[in-house]
């Protein structure tokens, strides 16, 4: 058992000229201060405070020496040049060591810090340390020191030793054994002679109050558990829980490939071979007609004519089907390929009633290195973008084991499990689900794509009129982005903070951005943006989100241009869907505008006519409304996670456009077959889990670190993984059924021609 000693003085005097000096002396060193006792705060404020307590540092035993009586000498001094009065009183402690398990309960002030001496237990390798207060304020410190003389526990120095962090209600320090040589540490605690630190109000000036005595002002009563942390074993488990978690994902596509290869053997063996064989992938080599169904040319040119002029143009007649990545077709470019002569795309294009063999005329080879250059952009990106960030989240990491503090980085510290030099293992672990489930959507993508090649080699070249082109580009691109996804949610949450806050939500963006350009392909595959405007747009949209976080927490002037581009940027993108690109007006884009607002007058206030394209505009009407909507709301409240405002926008749109597109597709007389339909049904049940974890709070950069660990909670999963983590894995799982809903949602079109397959 250790004993110490605590000295309690108190001095009537509050003369800051002439103030009492108290030096005490011990056999390793020497503790000084002075009555009145003075803090400074902001704005060089101070805070006098005539009743001093100080634990003395203690001496332990050796086996050596064995106890032995320590000798202390108090020197009292003043220069003042009349009597003061001052008051002394040495006291043993009696718990001055804490145990594990039981709860400690104490008072401390700012000129009366309290410390407190842990040993490790022989079967204990990590602890955590549990600070509660019923009060908010005053705002105080907890800090973790190892055993060394002096002991820091004034506001002044709290901060030059050790592990320290603010708190207001909570607190908690994950402690190792490793971390001290001598199996034991000081826990020390110093209240703050200011609450701004901790989201208190902030002094208004250096004046008032400069000689107010806060004795008995700024006490705070707190509480001390200190419970042993998990095992080695504990992370065995959680590793092995998170790998085999997803390896299921593997082992179901395995059976359900396994299923589909013998039910298409079957078929074949049986001698039905359809045109598509139930993933998306046309079978059949069977003569097919070249006939146009009666009404498919309503309101527009015949399609028998279309027709031909794709077969005079087409460079796939007499090639390899599977030789689209040949070297000798032409990039893409400015220059559309679709033949002028034959029908002109400007008639074409705007029909009143689109099939999809309108919006599929350009050569097949084309517009699939068209869309290759989605995935290999998005590498790149991905490279470039990601190494400076892990550079920079390493600096962070490393700042906060040099420092010790951990007001740097907005973790839930009641379930952080550090590992190596990783202060929060598991936040990091549990994103092991994006890059596993990405690189499954990957290889599954990748199994299409052989089988759709080999299917083209084997098929004649009229069966190219069948169901949805295949272009598996922007699905290529679609799992690298929820693979870097994963990277770089772990490296935010390396040291989650509001600078580095846009690494967690960059490739959200893109994910967004990437399934509605996917959406739009599908029955758009001629006209959709290419992978330089697409994203190009994307980093637009990522330069906003910086600037939000730097700009968007009270400045007016940027929630109102943002607002402005934010509708400015709609309007023009709903005017180019609408007339499906073909709505231009020289070279100026500004004549976009001006023509709009000629056939919203013409159209809607003289002749109030009924819209061309009544589907699309019901669309663009409602995504119109939405949009400005969330332009309204930024403007009037001007939220502080500006990363989540903007991503909030693009998940939207993105649910919007898909709920349309499902609601039109069965309007159409279309269906969903048995996998797509699985899929919807997982996608919708997994976010909506998702989600309620993702709104469990654990944290908040938005606020200080000690009003964040206010929002701490303990583990909810395996004693290892908190709300959060469980929220990584289950939105890993919903991105990739989202994914595979696109992949599989027009599979039942594999059998249909295109001339019979609506645009919308």
């Amino acid at each position: 058992q250790v004993d110490a000693v605590r000295v309690y003085v108190n001095s009537s005097s509050e003369n800051l000229q002439y103030p009492v000096l108290f030096v005490v002396r011990q056999q390793k060193g020497v503790l000084s201060w002075q009555v009145p006792l003075i803090f400074r705060g902001l704005y060089q404020r101070t805070y006098n405070y005539q009743e001093v307590s100080r634990t003395l540092c203690p001496s332990e035993p050796t086996p050596e020496t064995g106890p032995s009586d320590q000798i202390i000498f108090v020197d009292v001094s003043s220069m003042a040049p009349f009597n003061i009065t001052y008051e002394l009183l040495v006291t043993r402690l009696e718990n001055f060591q804490l145990e594990t398990n039981k709860a400690f309960n104490f008072t401390a002030s700012p000129s009366q810090p309290q410390y407190f001496l842990y040993k490790f237990p022989e079967d204990v390798d990590s602890v955590i340390i549990k600070v509660v207060s019923d009060a908010v304020y005053p705002c105080s410190v907890v800090s973790v020191q190892d055993i060394v003389c002096p002991v820091y526990d004034l506001d002044h120095n709290v901060e030059f030793n050790g592990v320290y962090q603010s708190m207001t209600k909570q607190a908690a320090i994950t402690v190792q054994r490793k971390d001290f040589p001598g199996e034991q540490f000081f826990v020390v605690f110093v209240i703050k002679p200011e609450d701004y630190a901790c989201g208190g109000s902030v002094p208004s000036s250096i004046h008032g109050n400069v000689n107010r005595t806060w004795n008995l002002q700024r006490t705070k009563n707190l509480q001390v558990t200190i419970v042993p942390s998990i095992k080695k074993s504990v992370y065995v488990q959680a590793m092995f829980f998170s790998f085999l978690s997803f390896l299921s994902f593997y082992l179901g596509s395995v059976v359900v490939a396994f299923v589909h290869y013998i039910r298409v053997r079957r078929k074949a063996s049986a001698g039905r071979l359809s045109p598509e064989d139930g993933s998306g992938i046309m079978t059949s080599s069977h003569p097919i007609t070249t006939s146009t169904p009666e009404g498919s040319s309503y309101g527009a040119i015949d399609e028998s004519s279309s027709s031909g002029g794709r077969q005079l143009s087409s460079p796939e007649r007499g090639l390899p089907a599977g030789s689209d990545t040949d070297s000798s077709v032409e990039e893409e470019s400015d220059f559309d390929t679709m033949p002028e002569i034959e029908s002109d795309k400007n008639v074409i294009r705007t029909k009143v009633f689109l099939y999809l063999s309108d919006l599929s005329r350009k050569d097949r080879r084309i517009v699939s290195k068209k869309y290759k250059i989605y995935f290999w952009n998005i590498i790149t990106i991905a490279v470039f973008y990601a190494l400076p960030v892990i550079q920079l989240v390493i600096t962070y990491q490393t700042v906060v084991n040099v420092t010790g503090n951990q007001d740097i980085c907005y973790y839930n510290f009641l379930c952080a499990h550090p590992l190596g030099v990783l202060s929060a293992f598991n936040n990091i672990l549990s994103n092991v689900g994006h890059m596993l489930l990405g690189f499954l959507f990957l290889l599954i993508v990748l199994r299409r794509d052989i089988l759709h090649r080999r299917a083209m080699e084997m098929k004649d070249v009229y069966t190219l009129d069948y169901g949805i082109p295949k272009h598996f580009g922007l699905f290529y691109a679609m799992g690298i982005a929820l693979m870097m996804e994963g990277v770089l949610s772990a490296c935010y949450h390396v040291c989650p903070n509001y600078s580095n806050f846009q690494f967690d939500t960059s490739f959200m963006y893109m994910i967004a951005g990437l399934c509605m350009l996917k959406l739009y392909q599908t029955r758009h595959p001629d006209i959709n943006a290419s992978a330089y405007s697409a994203y190009a747009s994307f980093a637009v949209v990522i330069c906003l989100a910086v600037l939000g976080v730097v700009f968007g927490k009270n400045d007016m002037w940027f929630w109102v241009i943002f607002s402005m581009i934010h509708v400015l940027a709609s309007l023009a993108l709903s005017t180019q869907i609408y007339y499906m690109g073909r709505f231009k007006i020289g070279k100026c884009y500004l004549g976009i505008f001006r023509r709009a607002a000629m056939v919203l007058y013409t159209d809607c206030i003289q002749q109030c006519s009924r819209p061309m394209y009544m589907d699309r505009m019901v669309l663009l009407i409602v995504g119109n409304l939405v949009n400005w909507s969330f332009a309204i709301f930024g403007l009037v409240y001007r939220p502080r996670d500006f990363a989540s405002y903007i991503l909030g926008i693009f998940i939207c749109n993105l649910l919007l456009y898909l709920a349309f597109y499902i609601i039109m597709k069965l309007r159409s007389s279309e269906k969903l077959l048995p996998i797509p339909l699985f899929c919807i049904v997982a996608t919708a049940v997994v976010w909506a889990a998702a989600l309620y974890f993702f709104f469990q709070t654990l944290s908040s950069w938005e606020e200080t670190p000690a009003e964040s660990r206010e929002k701490n909670r303990p583990c909810i999963l395996l004693g290892f993984f908190d709300d959060h983590d469980v929220w990584h894995f289950l939105s890993a799982a919903a991105l990739f059924f989202s994914f595979l809903v696109l992949l599989t949602l027009d599979d039942d079109l594999d059998a249909v021609r295109r001339d019979k397959i609506p645009v919308f």
